[in-house]
Formats: C-alpha cells, structure tokens, sequence
C-alpha cells in the first residue's frame, strides 16, 4: 500500500470512463493519478456494454464529445500498442416520418460543422448501404460512416495501458470504504489501507449513488435494465460479407425503438423497450453490495413487439437462432445525459459517472473531465453534462420516473412545444392553480412549473399536437395576442424560480466586484453584470442591487443556482455568507405601454423614478414588495418581487387591472427582438464576452478573472461577433446552433431563434465570423436542411433601437 498511499487525483471506478479519465489526466501531464476499482476493471455496466460507438448526437456538446471519442479509438490501439476489436462499419438511422427527416438534416449540418461527412439517404438509397433491409414505409435515412462498435473490455484494458505508460497507476480489488475532508486533502479508506488525494473523481457507474454518499453527495440516478440479444451465424449474412470483404453497417430504426447490429455472422439486436423495467428501485429489490459481473433475468416477453418489428425490417433475421441473451444495469440521470463536471457542494471533487452510453462517450468525457480537473474549465460549453444542472430537489420517485421515461423514449425527437409528462408539478408557484385555470400549459425550468403559452377552449393541447418543429400549431395564434398584448397594452408574467443570492458579510461587496467583470451597480439601482473565466469566456450573467458595502442582492437564471452560487463561493472572504432565498420569493414581469397606467392605480410607489431603478419599500395592492424598473420583454414594465403568501392577492389585482397573462415562449419572441441573451444559448463558454458583444459592461479600470485574455483578444481582435439576424424562415426559425454559411463556408452558427411578432418576421441571435458582422451583410442559416437568406442587422435592438418604449 505504501507504493500509492498519496496520488494528486484518485479516480474511483474501473470502467471505460474511469479508465479514460486517468488515461486524459495523464495525458495531461498529471502522471501521479490512481485509479481504485473495487473489483477487476470493467467490472461494472463496461463488460457487458453492447459497445457501439456512434457519433449522431442531436445536442452539440455532445456530438463533440462522442466524435472526439470516435477519433481516439481509431488510433488508441496503436498509441498504447495494445490490440484493439474496433469495427468502423457505418450506420443507417432510419426515418419513418417527415419530422425524423428534418431532424436528421439539422444534425447533419452540426456535424458537417464540427468536420464530419453525414449524409442523408433516399428510401432507394437504403438498400445499396444495406441490401437486407425493407424500405417501403421509410421517408429516408442518415448514414453514419464514422459509427462502429468497439469492444468495451479491450477499450478500457488499452486506455489504462496507455495511462499506466505515462507513470499513472491502477489498484484493483481496492474499493473505498470512506471518505473524509480534512480541509487540504481527502483521505479515503480502502481494506489495503488509507489513501491522501488532492482530487478525488467518482467514476463509479451504477454504484456513483453509494460513492457520492461517501462525500455527502446525493448522486441524481437510477439503474435500468437493458436487454440485447445474439443470434448465430446466418449463411446469407456469411456469404455477403466474404463476397463484400466488410460487415454490413449498423442499423438504427429510431422510429421504432431498437439498433441491429452484424455481431460475426449473426446479428445483435438491442431493443429500449416502452414500457421498460427499472431495478433497485424499491424496498423489495435492493441494490446488492457487490454486482460485479453480473447479469440480470431474461425478460424477452416485453421485447416480443420489437422482435418482431426488426423482424419484419430484416427478413434475414427470422432465420437466425438466438444463442444469448444479455440483461444488465445501466444507470440514468433525469434527462439521460452523464454528471461531468464538479462535485456539487464538495470541494476538490468532481463527478464523471451515469453514464447511459458510457462506451461512446468515455473517450471524449475523459477529455472534458481532465480540462475541468486539470485548468477548471472545458474546450466545449458542456452544461449538458454538468452536475450542477440537477439541484437536489429530485426527489427518488422524480429520478425513477424520469429515468423510465428517457429510457422508454431513448430515440425520442425533442420537440420545441412538446413537454414530456413523467413526473411533472414538483415545484409550483403560488398562483399556479390560477394559471392553470387560465389555460396555461406548463414547463418546468429546474423544476419550477412556468406557464409556457395559454390555451384557449377548444385548443388542441395534446401531445400529438406538439409533435412538430414547425411553428404553426394551436399555440401560434395565442403566441402572437400574447406578444401584441405586451406590444399595445399591458402583459403579466408569472415568474416562480429565480436564483436569488444575499452575498453577507464584511467585503461582500469588493468580493462581488472582485469576481465579476462589470461595474457594480450604484445603490438604488440594477444592472447586470458579467463573470468571465481565465480565458474571458462568458460563465454567466447575474442581475446585481448594492445594498451597501456589506451586502449585494444577485439574481439569476433558475437552472443556475447551484452553478453560480459555485461562482460566487469563489475565494469568499471570511465572516462572509452566501443566503439563497430562490424559493421564498414570488415575481411577476408586468409590462407594455399601458404598465405604468395599471401599476399606478394599485401601487404606493414613485413611478417616474427611471429604468433600471430599485425601491425595496413600496406597495403593489396594499402588500409590500419590491418594485425594479426592468422588462426582459423591452417594453415599459417593473418586476414586482414579493412574500410568496401575497402573490395570489398582488396576481389578482394585476388581472383585475386589465393586465394579459403571456408566457415564456412569447418572452422568449419579445426578448430575441431586443437582442437579449438567454444563459447557455446565447451566453456561454464557448465565447468570450467580447465575441458575446458584451464590451460595453466590462470595467477595464478593476481586476477581475480573465481580464488579460480578453485584453489579449481586443488587441488581436475577435473571431466571432454576436449578431441578430432577419431570417427569412419557412415553416421553423433556426434552433440553437443552426449552421451560417456565406460563398459555400461555414462561417458561424444561431445561438436562438424565434418569430418577432413585432417586427413581422423571423429573427436568430448568432456568432458570425468577424468580417461579415457587418450591418446588410446576407449570409445563410441552415434550418433542418434548407438554407435560407439572412441579413445582419444594425447593432442593438431590431425592436425599438433606441430603447425609448422601456425607458418612457
């Protein structure tokens, strides 16, 4: 023991994804790593992983992920000189509908932004990728020609060889046991004796939620069962793939819910099954201690619907005998993503675990995870993985529900206006019953139910109806009244589940001015202000009000209360405390040209007093609140903030005034017009402040993190420019991370897009190449596969530029 009783990083867990995470650290140049696998490596949901690595992703940060894993695999073997199993066969994704299509065209275009040459095929190209397949009911197909299939145990055996090459080391048969913080160190127990860690990684697959506990973590997952089933050799199969010298491609049909896949001269056919079967989920099936290579029951009679499907999509495969079937855990978090990233309310921990497609995904977590350990931050924005994303009031019936509905749906398309219905009404505003009444249809933001549009009787609100990308349907109608209600008159946004911090204590406010890279603003006013990361890359954006030298009121986006609450712990000075009263207070948006003429006649306060402007003691219908003079939507407005019991009282007498309730998809139009950035859309890690047009709120006159970088990036110039954009869409707007093409390049990418009911066309928000950031200049957004005109606007708002309807 005494050989590794002290390492830098202890990563804890042998399985793909730990074993890529000590090969990465390594990699790095961090070679005094150690890895503790309780048991051989692989041992977990690794050695009975299907093994298939493919790159289609319909999230951006993800795909990147799961290319860069593709690329590292075809090489690693030889790296590392270990042998390696890796099949690159291609894939073909089938489509059944118009919309499967559309969704194939838009990853198309992200990947042929991120290098890779996807491509879509007719129903009578189907058969020259695939001869076996029937295609009469297909619209098309997206082929794949970088997907494969690896085999998982020599995957995480050649990336530990590698890591061991570079001087890190494993520990096998060594679980950890305990864990504790001595305020420099952890110290983990292990039967071998006690190890000191600088970092320590919970890798530990579907065993995180015991190890997270070890740290005081409540890891957000459960354990699922996954089937797969072997069949053997079938001689038409044989003589083909000695007759074409390569194995057929694997083939995904989505729309159905299953991937085929040639295993030898048979095939492997594993369906995700609806309705599916989660495991150690209740008290009559506890999680055993030790389930090491182990498999579950056969359960094949909730598979018969999709056995007979494939076999009926490949006739061939009712020839083959089924030799084996395998049934193992795989564990979930509520949106199917993995937890990269850190440890939530740990110090020097981080989290690389629940993993539901860990042997696709190892290559590039191991990558993002040592950026995070090794330089505290990531090449991509990979706020889609980060643990922070989930905030502890996911309750266990929450995650199984959740985890059985991404599971059950795991091809599912998610629609712009679809809400997917597992587990919804855990937090709820206190005038929820009165939206709902309204006709309000809900989605939640970190948990918060949020009306999203309202119905009106006889609107179509079912789930069928949502099933679209495009922007007609039963809530376009009622969209645009909401939007020229705001325009004409006066609207009333239920707003429940701000980030709301008090930063306390001696130097709370040189501590906030310290972190940030805008100027405070004075007391009795707002302003938002901007935090940066070493390399100047936007973090986050957080509404400010000094309240004096010892306190500072910071308001954010929901999902990001843990995320910036980690911000603002950031060096905190002693004596200094960080409150979140997030759940304890209620805001209504109250806004449009006729706000000042609704608010006047229920509220006890100055309303002359100008934007931007703060009074924490006023009146709204005789109950105290805290009125601010701002509108995300642009128009006239205040934000009414308010005691959670006073809100139904302070609703009714804003509807009683005249005022119309719009929801956030109208606020989401209103906001896009006035050029306003939306948290990781339109503000992001992947770009600086100054690429995000964001110079105007930086203090050049102060320090803060990353203020030489971007001085380094204003002397050379930027890149990229944030720009909005008139689009002269069809039937969709651009969705986040639309290609922008000019003369046959690639030139930038949408950040959001929408309708601008008040400006009577489509509008995007983007990155565009500096040299064409240019007011007039056309360039093209490439939208499920049509590109489309696009002009760059003047700087500023395409919505009242000189913003004298929110300043009246």
């Amino acid at each position: 023991m005494a050989e590794f009783a002290q390492a830098r990083v202890v990563i804890i867990g042998g399985g793909a994804v730990g074993a890529s995470a000590l090969y990465h650290l390594a990699k790095a140049g961090w070679t005094d790593c150690l890895l503790l696998e309780k048991n051989e490596l692989t041992a977990g949901s690794t050695w009975h992983a299907a093994g298939n690595v493919p790159t289609f992703s319909a999230s951006w940060s993800i795909m990147n992920m799961q290319r860069y894993s593709a690329g590292l695999y075809r090489g690693l073997g030889e790296a590392v000189n270990y042998p390696m199993n890796y099949h690159v066969t291609g894939s073909v994704r089938l489509g059944h509908s118009k919309e499967r299509l559309q969704e194939f065209k838009r990853v198309v275009g992200m990947g042929r932004y991120q290098g890779m040459d996807l491509t879509i095929l007719s129903p009578e190209e189907i058969r020259s990728r695939y001869p076996f397949v029937e295609t009469h009911d297909l619209t098309g197909a997206l082929y794949d020609p970088y997907d494969g299939d690896i085999d998982p145990a020599q995957l995480t055996q050649a990336l530990a060889a590698g890591a061991r090459q570079m001087g890190a080391r494993v520990e096998r048969f060594c679980p950890v046991t305990a864990a504790r913080w001595t305020g420099s160190e952890w110290i983990l127990s292990t039967p071998k004796g006690e190890v000191r860690a600088e970092y320590v990684v919970n890798a530990g697959g579907y065993y995180a939620a015991q190890v997270g506990a070890m740290f005081g973590r409540r890891v957000p997952m459960m354990v699922m069962s996954h089937q797969y089933m072997l069949f053997d050799t079938i001689p038409e199969l044989e003589s083909w793939t000695k007759e074409v010298g390569h194995k057929l491609p694997l083939l995904r049909d989505v729309d159905s819910s299953y991937y085929l896949r040639q295993e030898k001269m048979g095939f492997n056919l594993g369906p995700y099954e609806n309705p599916c079967r989660a495991h150690w989920a209740t008290p009559d099936d506890p999680m055993p201690e030790d389930f090491s290579f182990q498999l579950f029951p056969d359960d094949l009679e909730r598979l018969e619907w999709h056995i007979n499907d494939a076999m009926a999509r490949v006739p061939l495969l009712q020839k083959a005998n089924l030799t084996k079937v395998i049934n193992g855990p795989i564990p979930y978090t509520p949106d199917g993503n993995p937890l990269i990233g850190p440890m939530p309310g740990v110090p020097n921990a981080f989290e690389a675990c629940v993993f539901t497609f860990g042997i696709c995904q190892a290559g590039g977590a191991g990558k993002v995870l040592a950026e995070w350990v090794t330089e505290g931050g990531t090449e991509w924005d990979m706020w889609s993985c980060d643990p922070r994303r989930f905030t502890g009031w996911e309750d266990h019936d929450y995650l199984v529900q959740k985890g059985m509905e991404v599971y059950g749906h795991e091809y599912g398309m998610h629609f712009p206006m679809a809400r997917w219905p597992a587990a919804p009404d855990r937090k709820l505003s206190p005038v929820h019953d009165r939206l709902k009444a309204l006709g309000a249809q809900f989605a939640p933001y970190n948990g918060w139910e949020r009306a999203e549009w309202f119905a009106a009787p006889g609107d179509d609100t079912s789930w069928e109806a949502t099933q679209t990308w495009g922007r007609a349907g039963p809530w376009e109608a009622r969209i645009k009244a909401e939007c020229e209600a705001v325009r004409d008159g006066v609207g009333v946004l239920d707003l429940p589940g701000f980030s709301r911090f008090l930063v306390k204590g001696p130097g709370a406010r040189a501590h906030v001015a310290g972190l940030t890279a805008s100027r405070l603003p004075a007391e009795g006013r707002i302003g938002l202000v901007y935090f940066a990361d070493d390399r100047g890359r936007i973090v986050t954006e957080m509404s400010c009000m000094v309240h004096g030298e010892d306190m500072v009121g910071l308001i954010t986006a929901a999902v990001a209360q843990w995320h910036d609450a980690d911000v603002l712990r950031k060096g905190l000075p002693e004596g200094c405390v960080i409150e979140d009263h997030s759940d304890k207070v209620a805001c209504f948006i109250v806004t449009g040209p006729k706000s000042r003429e609704l608010v006047s006649r229920i509220a006890e306060a100055d309303l002359t007093l100008p934007w931007l402007s703060v009074q924490d003691a006023a009146k709204v219908a005789g109950r105290d609140v805290a009125l601010i003079r701002v509108s995300f939507a642009g128009e006239l407005g205040w934000e009414i903030h308010c005691d959670r019991a006073d809100a139904p009282h302070i609703y009714d007498a804003l509807l009683a005034g005249g005022a119309k309730p719009f929801g956030m998809k109208a606020l989401n139009c209103l906001r896009i017009e006035k050029g306003y950035r939306a948290w990781k859309g339109d503000l992001s890690t992947n770009y600086s402040l100054l690429e995000g047009g964001l110079e105007r709120f930086i203090d050049w006159n102060h320090d803060f993190p990353g203020k030489a970088a971007l001085l380094a990036e204003k002397q050379r110039g930027v890149r990229k420019r944030f720009v909005s954009l008139k689009v002269e869409a069809g039937e969709c707007d651009a969705p986040y991370m639309s290609t922008l093409w000019h003369d046959g390049q690639v030139v930038g990418e949408t950040t959001s897009g929408a309708w601008g009911y008040r400006v009577g066309h489509s509008m995007a928000l983007g990155m565009l190449r500096a040299d064409l950031a240019v007011p007039g200049t056309e360039v093209e957004v490439e939208i499920f596969g049509d590109r489309v005109k696009a002009t760059v606007l003047p700087d500023g708002p395409a919505w009242d530029p000189k913003n004298e309807r929110i300043r009246a």
